[in-house]
């Protein structure tokens, strides 16, 4: 029984749509696109009785094609390039038949100049083309030909397209892989680490885990001590590297060095023993080691994760090595802090405690050191004929010293207190004292007073220190107390100190501070707090007892200077009641 044409055209439909459904079946199941890219020059090659075929992949980077697959005498070589004159108007169409159709196509198979290019593509990227040679009896492609073949293309394209992200996620999985392989070393070896206090042990398991992780036979571990390199590990090296050789690697500016011909002319040392690249290392921004490392032992070159990695793990390990080398030191320290907070405590027993009272003055003193121990210093006395002597002193400098001499003044005030010579007098015993044991550097400003409760009046000396102020109860002005003399230990006692001796009423008001109060900076060190702040502090507060408005100066410099203390900081603020 013979079957009509119509009949013969509908079996032939069914059976390329059973093919595209069996073909579009197996490229789907496979990831691999060597798979996909043969099995379609097979099919398509077998169906049109084609005898040449490639597949020509893509390569956006530089703009030509490689050919990924090739089939058929005179066809070009499968990893030969070719290049295209009008690369964006050749992508742009679905099927090229070099035979008619006007395009500038190289020569791709040899002595055929009827081969058909049809485009693997998917919605979003150009993938390359199938390029098929003429059909075996040279006829031309039948339309329902090239709709079969475009048809295969289509599903060619996804499954290719498919398999390269596949092979994309398997190389991110283990490039993943790895990255987690690579954080767990680093975290076992830093617990490792924080277990000894011995750096030359955690050189020894740094070059373990040089040799077992990374598989590097040769390297060479430079350290910084105490502004001194030193090799301090090596390991298959032979020689030493010079002083200068260290100090012209120390001198490299990149992280990662690659060793070339000209580093290794200067420094034979790493031509010799075959080193490769160069990490630099750092502890706290600044270069403090190198490691110098040869190839690896299974010959694979180093990517930039391994040299990542590599500058991790040395980072760590130096980390570790300097938490040991500062271990003494901070041991060290902590025994001066405890001395320091022992002084301080000496210190503040030195000053007095409890505030003495008064009847008739309403008194409130406080000190306040910038470091554990300071250089400022007052007291209030009462003498034996039953009067109050008040004392405030800045001595230069801060911290040990400045206390230490602060100390021999309270000394000095308590040695003189019971014996009857004036305040001129003693000043210039006190200052001839400090002259003749102190350095030439030091020097101690220096007020005191006394205050007589029968006479109601204030007796005073002033040292070269800041003139404490003087407010009149029924007067808008203030006045300050300057008279005396020259600094304490500037000079040999030649002329006496000057004194005076001032009335106080009810409602006066008296404040000594030391320049920790005026010459206290602003946030950006830009401006001082100045007398001129510190007298309308005190003029807004000056109804208020002594305790507040102390209280109220230490919150206004504080305010303006942001709660940083640069300088020990003093005051005396007496109310005669």
């Amino acid at each position: 029984m013979t079957l009509s044409s119509s009949q013969q055209q509908d079996q032939h439909s069914r059976f390329e749509l059973r093919t595209l459904l069996e073909t579009s079946r197996l490229l789907a199941e496979s990831h691999d696109m060597d798979f996909v890219i043969n099995n379609l020059l097979l099919i398509t090659m077998g169906k049109l009785m084609v005898g040449r075929g490639m597949v020509l992949l893509f390569q956006p980077a530089k703009g030509i094609y490689r050919v990924s697959k090739s089939k058929g005498k005179n066809c070009l070589p499968e990893g030969e390039t070719v290049e295209f004159d009008d690369v964006e108007t050749i992508q742009k169409q679905s099927v090229i038949q070099c035979a008619t159709d006007e395009f500038p196509v190289p020569e791709l198979i040899k002595e055929d100049d009827s081969c058909t290019l049809f485009n693997l593509q998917t919605r979003n990227s150009h993938i390359g083309f199938l390029c098929l040679g003429s059909k075996g009896n040279n006829t031309p492609l039948k339309q329902h030909e090239i709709e079969f073949i475009e048809s295969l293309t289509i599903i060619s394209s996804v499954a290719i397209a498919n398999s390269r992200m596949f092979t994309e996620l398997k190389r991110i999985n283990r490039t993943l892989d790895r990255k987690v392989y690579e954080l767990n070393t680093l975290l076992d070896l830093s617990k490792d680490f924080n277990r000894m206090v011995d750096w030359q042990e955690i050189i020894r398991i740094f070059k373990f885990a040089m040799l077992g992780q990374m598989l590097i036979r040769k390297f060479f571990f430079v350290l910084e001590q105490d502004n001194r390199r030193a090799t301090v590990a090596t390991n298959s090296i032979q020689g030493s590297l010079k002083k200068a050789d260290i100090d012209e690697l120390f001198s490299l500016e990149a992280d990662i060095v690659h060793v070339d011909d000209e580093l290794q002319q200067k420094i034979p040392f790493l031509k010799n023993n075959e080193i490769k690249a160069l990490i630099s290392l750092y502890f706290q921004d600044k270069k403090m080691a190198l490691v110098g490392i040869g190839a690896r032992a299974n010959a694979e070159p180093y990517s930039e994760s391994d040299f990542n990695f590599l500058q991790s793990l040395g980072n760590l390990a130096l980390l570790s090595i300097q938490k040991t080398l500062l271990l003494e030191e901070r041991i060290e320290k902590e025994r001066l802090e405890e001395e320091l907070n022992i002084a301080k405590s000496i210190q503040q027993g030195l000053l007095p405690h409890p505030i003495p009272t008064h009847p008739k003055l309403d008194i409130t003193a406080k000190n306040i050191p910038s470091q554990q121990v300071g250089g400022d210093y007052f007291d209030i006395l009462v003498t034996p004929e039953e009067r109050l002597l008040f004392a405030i002193a800045d001595v230069t400098g801060k911290g040990t010293p400045a206390a230490l001499l602060m100390a021999n003044i309270q000394a000095m005030l308590h040695v003189l207190l019971p014996i009857d010579i004036t305040l001129m007098d003693a000043t210039g015993r006190i200052n001839d004292m400090i002259y003749q044991n102190t350095p030439s550097d030091k020097f101690v400003t220096f007020f005191w007073g006394i205050f007589d409760p029968v006479e109601n009046t204030f007796s005073y000396v002033n040292a070269g220190h800041n003139p404490p102020l003087l407010f009149r109860k029924d007067e808008e002005a203030y006045s300050e107390l300057k008279e005396g003399g020259l600094i304490l230990g500037a000079m040999p006692t030649t002329t006496p100190y000057e004194n005076n001796k001032i009335a106080l009423v009810s409602g006066d008001l008296l404040v000594f501070y030391t320049d920790g109060v005026t010459e206290a900076m602003n946030t950006g060190q830009t401006e001082e707090y100045e007398e001129e702040r510190l007298i309308n502090c005190i003029e807004r507060n000056r109804g208020k007892s002594s305790q507040e408005i102390m209280q109220a100066i230490i919150d206004d410099v504080n305010s303006f200077s942001d709660n940083i203390q640069y300088d020990d900081l003093t005051l005396i603020v007496i109310k005669v009641k």
